[in-house]
């Protein structure tokens, strides 16, 4: 005996299939959504960001009085991997006891400055003599939270950093890029920027001569930047700094901006977060989730141009200074070999560039980096 099974009427058959249907756009879409979300996030698909942790970097205790961070290898520290990032050679987080620093030591070709995070540090050198505290420019300067101290190295001189005050450290960046010419005429400039205008967006606190590598000696001695207001420097570089609450976020127009910077593709950007009194900073780079940066944590962000724009969002328990370093790719390699071969330099402590085992440790990664610069 065969029991047929009635037909379902078709609507019912129609209704299920356009459920079917329904549900299949529904995967599509939010598999769409998924993609434009992701899109939306990360604006610069096509940049590497790399990070480097804070544990990761090299450190170094000198007689109690010096507590430092290397970014890249320097005096005692050595990583084949962190040698430096296109021009910007020497990113130090140093702390300084009271009565201490740095005594007089020798540069040159070399672009040095300091960027001051809380306390107080004097500058003095061989041309200007103690007790010389001058208003801001090219003259001795103790240099207090908010001021960036800049010296070109040039052909040689020799100055000292201390931490004159009688009871605080003092917290800053020291930060060497490689000019792209070499015994330039040694000079300094100090400037200050203020906390109320790092916290309304990124300042820009150095960029390129405007003169260029070509600049006369007059165009030299006014020292002209490519962005008003900024600190001049030697090279294809700009540095920016912000400071962000907690729900901000910022942009960085890479290379500064329009017409600031020579080379327009292939730039790197490194983008640090020092460390704070309170804590508790985080930062996300460019929307990926991956990309958070905690206090003293930096990224390499490789492979991008100008017209690119890299967003910092800040999303800790407290504010985050954030510095920006806005390289291009290569620098005249030449210069390179001579900085770190010929040995003048020092990082101003017990351990000298100048050591032989130091430099013929260099030249063999110079020459192994010949073919990626």
């Amino acid at each position: 005996m065969t029991i047929k099974v009635p037909k379902p009427p078709s609507s019912i058959t129609t209704h299920k299939k356009k459920e079917k249907n329904n549900l299949i756009l529904t995967t599509q879409s939010q598999i769409h959504i998924k993609k434009e979300k992701t899109k939306k996030m990360s604006k610069l698909n096509h940049a590497k960001i790399v990070l480097r942790r804070s544990s990761e970097r090299g450190y170094a205790e000198h007689g109690g009085w010096l507590k430092t961070h290397h970014t890249f290898s320097f005096a005692g520290y050595y990583d084949h991997r962190f040698n430096h990032f296109g021009c910007l050679r020497v990113l130090n987080e140093d702390r300084v006891a009271p009565r201490n620093g740095f005594p007089t030591h020798p540069h040159r070709d070399a672009e040095i400055f300091s960027y001051i995070l809380s306390g107080e540090l004097t500058h003095r050198d061989s041309m200007i003599q103690k007790g010389k505290e001058g208003a801001q420019g090219k003259e001795f300067y103790r240099m207090k939270r908010g001021d960036v101290q800049f010296t070109t190295g040039g052909s040689g001189i020799a100055h000292s950093e201390q931490n004159e005050h009688p009871s605080k450290p003092v917290h800053f960046l020291q930060i060497w890029v490689l000019p792209w010419k070499s015994s330039l005429k040694p000079q300094y400039h100090t400037q200050s920027f203020s906390d109320d205008a790092k916290r309304q967006s990124f300042v820009p606190i150095i960029s390129p001569l405007a003169a260029g590598p070509e600049a006369t000696p007059a165009q030299e001695e006014a020292a002209i930047p490519t962005i008003s207001g900024t600190i001049p420097i030697h090279a294809d570089f700009v540095m920016g700094a912000g400071i962000l609450e907690p729900g901000k976020t910022f942009r960085w127009a890479v290379g500064g901006g329009e017409s600031v910077v020579q080379s327009r593709r292939k730039r790197n950007v490194y983008v640090h977060l020092p460390a704070s009194r309170k804590g508790g900073a985080r930062v996300r780079l460019d929307g990926r989730e991956d990309k958070v940066l905690e206090e003293g944590d930096g990224a390499f962000v490789e492979g991008v141009n100008v017209g690119d724009v890299i967003s910092v969002e800040s999303f800790g328990e407290g504010e985050a200074e954030v510095v920006v370093l806005d390289i291009f790719l290569s620098f005249p390699f030449l210069l390179f070999l001579c900085y770190l071969c010929t040995g003048p330099l020092s990082d101003g402590s017990i351990l000298y560039w100048s050591s032989s085992a130091y430099r013929v440790r260099m030249w063999s990664v110079s020459v192994d980096l010949l073919g990626g610069l």
